[in-house]
């Protein structure tokens, strides 16, 4: 695991970077086979790693320690579990960054994303449109988040389902990533990769 990885690894190239939300092996292989440039999983990272160079965001609460140890590259921190003044968001989050690992918060709202920047100033924001207003989609409500994330910030969008169309206005706007639950990221990447 190198530190910054997965933060790199979405930061680096043109356009939105596709994270590919996936639960096995396989998965792992068909999604690096398909221009994925990261991975997020809810399970142990470590049955994955074996099949994918790509880098993984572990996205369960889990102790730090085992992320770091069993390949995981990035660890969620949600700010909705965290939002009590503790100190419990800033400890998680400075035990994470000591162990080398990248750390997404993820937000639902303005304000817990304003709190976040406040308490913890993280480099990654994971966008969710939980709890949103019946009249608004979930993209209008991470493109609204996204206008609020600060310059130099990297957001990840995590749509309930993505379609091309959603992919090309979060790109228009500036997202740098868009996680995607489909086993086919073609349509998402432009298509496969070109024959060698």
């Amino acid at each position: 695991m190198a530190t910054g990885s997965f933060s790199h690894a979405i930061a680096e190239g043109d356009g939105i970077s596709v994270v590919a939300a996936v639960e096995d092996a396989d998965a792992a292989r068909a999604a690096e086979a398909q221009r994925a440039e990261a991975l997020v999983v809810t399970a142990n990272p470590a049955a994955v790693r074996d099949a994918t160079s790509l880098p993984i965001l572990w996205r369960a609460e889990i102790p730090f320690e085992l992320a770091s140890s069993s390949a995981a590259d990035a660890v969620m921190l949600v700010f909705d579990g965290l939002d009590d003044e503790d100190g419990r968001l800033e400890q998680l989050h400075r035990r994470a960054v000591e162990l080398g690992l990248d750390v997404a918060v993820e937000v639902h709202d303005e304000e817990e994303l304003e709190q976040a920047l406040d308490r913890v100033d993280p480099d990654i924001f994971l966008l969710v449109p939980a709890g949103k207003d019946d009249d608004e989609s979930p993209l209008e409500v991470v493109l609204d988040l996204l206008a609020n994330v600060p310059a130099g910030k990297l957001a990840i969008a995590d749509l309930p389902l993505t379609t091309p169309f959603e992919v090309q206005e979060l790109e228009r706007a500036g997202c740098d990533a868009v996680i995607v639950h489909a086993r086919d990221l073609s349509p998402l990447v432009g298509g496969p990769p070109p024959e060698v």
